[in-house]
């Protein structure tokens, strides 16, 4: 972002944009959650759509970030969006998405939607089968119900779970709290400066790949640039 020395000269950098305002946010959740160290390569695209007042940081920007194998998680992309003049009043929401469904967090609620597939493959109907020759459809259809039980072609279920924090709490309130007796009793935080620095350093490199418009390769481990 820039802003006009009112007193004449060139004007001056003065901020990072929504990535190091608020993409810093959903990195510093997931890494939480994940107990992540960070990505390994991130890029980003973005614009200005509605700010046009000769700041030079998009208010729409996308990122994402490739977050290797690690002893705390298998690999995953992590993709990152922010609308400044968005519609939806500025919610924030982490979403992970997995093999049997997806976690919502949105504010003090979290909520766990399952879609299980079966063992079994999905055979006939909306795939290539009626493309082949009657008598190579049906030799196939023997092959998979040969192959295949009917019980291992049943989607398992889950129970949904929904979660909201009890009335009156306050996330701020939390926070705040944790930081005030870690100072009086010394004591460790979860979110200390190299946890702020893993959640910073990918949000800032998203700036630097959206002007030099290629990926940031990053070392999450040495917590450094890579060449």
């Amino acid at each position: 972002m820039m802003l006009k020395n009112s007193f004449g000269g060139e004007p001056k950098q003065v901020g990072t944009g929504v990535a190091g305002d608020l993409f810093i946010h959903l990195l510093s959740g997931t890494h939480f959650i994940t107990n992540s160290l960070g990505p390994e390569t991130i890029y980003s695209t973005g614009q200005l759509s509605y700010w046009k007042d000769g700041r030079d940081l998009p208010d729409v920007m996308s990122g994402v970030m490739q977050y290797p194998n690690s002893t705390a998680h298998n690999a995953f992309q992590l993709s990152l969006q922010v609308n400044f003049i968005s519609g939806t009043g500025g919610q924030e929401k982490i979403r992970l998405v997995g093999s049997e469904g997806v976690i919502d967090v949105l504010g003090n609620s979290l909520s766990i939607s399952h879609s299980i597939l079966p063992e079994a493959p999905g055979f006939g109907g909306y795939d290539s089968l009626f493309t082949f020759s009657k008598s190579l459809q049906e030799e196939m259809t023997r092959d998979y119900n040969a192959k295949w039980s009917k019980e291992s072609r049943i989607r398992p279920t889950k129970k949904d779970i929904s979660y909201t924090a009890p009335k009156g709490y306050s996330a701020h309130l939390d926070h705040f709290t944790n930081f005030f007796d870690a100072i009086r009793t010394s004591s460790e935080v979860v979110e200390d400066a190299t946890f702020g620095f893993r959640a910073a350093a990918p949000a800032l490199a998203c700036n630097e790949s959206y002007f030099s418009k290629k990926i940031i390769a990053w070392d999450p481990e040495k917590m450094q640039l890579k060449n």
